[in-house]
């Protein structure tokens, strides 16, 4: 696969998904932690116990990177379907195929796995804590997923106006903002779910179009978003945490605020400004080889990371605690965890192996498309099921039986759109 990819490819966008998966994965692998005391387990979040380290989340916050690399893919997948005169119906159908298809194995795993532990009588506090910790990945396609059925849209834009789009869209996210703090319009601060991540995708339509400017021009707009970010975290009302926190009052995450925008401009514009030397550096087949292998794997990876890291807790927790006895953000903690992430992923990488064909299977040539209304509907189903399952888990929620009602609205959602395998 590697050999045979194309000169013209730009695969530094490859470089940048596969990088930024590891330092998600490095990073809830370190944010989770769990400490047992006198045989009890207790669950923690390294933010909450040690908030001096929040500044960490500065480098290991990558989501606005997922947004700028699936902008370009995207700008690149329409290009080629115009070229082939292939409707929004057919390319949708083909975008969403590759997103979903390893999503429904791991919700599906995720049911029958609280299906038989409450089966056995385990309390559904646990399975909902299990399941939630578990699936919290899962929230990033529930947006992503939107983004997509979207994208034509905002590419136009991108086309007809450049980068007025981009500046609507942050206009729309600051108003937003203001709203949020100044009005006490809380509800309208989900909004930016939209906003945020649609400004950020902007980016990617550009970086396609190479109207992103010299490197001396990226480092500029990096460092003018750094003074920016700056400003709104310690002269603004917006926390240091670029994650969510728990017993933090304000979110920069949840939902979005424009920080996240201003520290996506800040890591685009250094990591572009390196995209010369490193697209020689990927011209070799070794690096190269390496980024075509996880990125054949990498919603996989993605998807199941702290479902493995799940099953080792339960398993060292049963079997005497060993190593769950160091207290979180101690130095022996810290000196341990190079061990622990990587005995993890030693265990995470077979388990993505064996999972992996599911994303790499493609639609078939003589696959039904559905309209793209029916597809948008049965998308916009499975977002909102998917939403609140990535929320709660499953054995829990607001009102009984919501996880079994959103599972469904996942299923359901997904035969709307085609997007179900179909076995022969």
């Amino acid at each position: 696969m590697a050999a045979a990819t194309p000169e013209e490819r730009n695969r530094y966008v490859d470089l940048l998904r596969a990088v930024s998966i590891l330092f998600v994965v490095i990073g809830h692998w370190l944010i989770a932690t769990m400490y047992v005391v006198d045989g009890d387990i207790t669950p923690g979040h390294l933010l909450e116990a040690k908030p001096e380290m929040h500044w960490l989340t500065w480098i290991f916050q990558v989501m606005p990177i997922f947004f700028i690399v699936g902008g370009y893919s995207n700008a690149v997948s329409l290009e080629s379907a115009r070229r082939k005169s292939i409707a929004y119906a057919g390319w949708l159908a083909a975008r969403l195929n590759r997103l979903v298809a390893p999503l429904l194995i791991v919700l599906i795993a995720w049911a029958a796995i609280a299906f038989v532990l409450n089966f056995f009588n385990v309390p559904a506090k646990t399975i909902q804590f299990v399941s939630r910790s578990s699936l919290i990945p899962t929230w990033f396609l529930a947006i992503y997923i939107v983004v997509v059925i979207l994208a034509p849209v905002a590419y136009q834009l991108w086309q007809r106006f450049g980068f007025v789009s981009f500046w609507l869209f942050a206009a729309l996210a600051a108003l937003t903002d203001v709203a949020f703090f100044a009005a006490d319009m809380e509800w309208l601060g989900w909004s930016n779910y939209f906003w945020v991540w649609l400004a950020v995708h902007q980016l990617g339509f550009a970086w396609r179009d190479g109207r992103m400017g010299s490197p001396g021009m990226l480092i500029t707009y990096a460092a003018v978003a750094f003074a920016v970010l700056y400003l709104l975290i310690f002269r603004g009302p917006y926390p240091l945490a670029m994650v969510s926190s728990p017993g933090e009052g304000v979110s920069n995450t949840l939902p979005p605020k424009i920080t996240l925008l201003a520290l996506g401009v800040v890591q685009f514009g250094l990591l572009l400004a390196l995209e010369g030397p490193m697209r020689r550096a990927l011209a070799g087949l070794r690096l190269w080889t390496a980024t075509v292998l996880i990125n054949s794997m990498i919603m996989t990876v993605y998807l199941w990371h702290m479902t493995v890291m799940a099953g080792v807790v339960a398993l060292l927790y049963y079997t005497g605690g060993f190593g769950l006895g160091i207290e979180p953000g101690t130095s022996s903690w810290w000196l341990t965890r190079p061990l622990w992430i990587g005995a993890l992923l030693i265990l995470l990488l077979p388990t993505a192996f064996v999972l992996s064909s599911f994303e790499r299977r493609s639609r078939g040539a003589d696959s039904p498309i559905p309209s793209a209304a029916r597809q948008i509907a049965g998308a916009i189903m499975l977002c909102l099921g998917l939403a609140i399952l990535s929320m709660y888990g499953f054995g829990g929620g607001p009102i009984p039986g919501l996880d079994v009602a959103s599972f469904a609205l996942v299923i359901v959602g997904a035969g709307i759109s085609g997007l179900l395998p179909r076995f022969r």
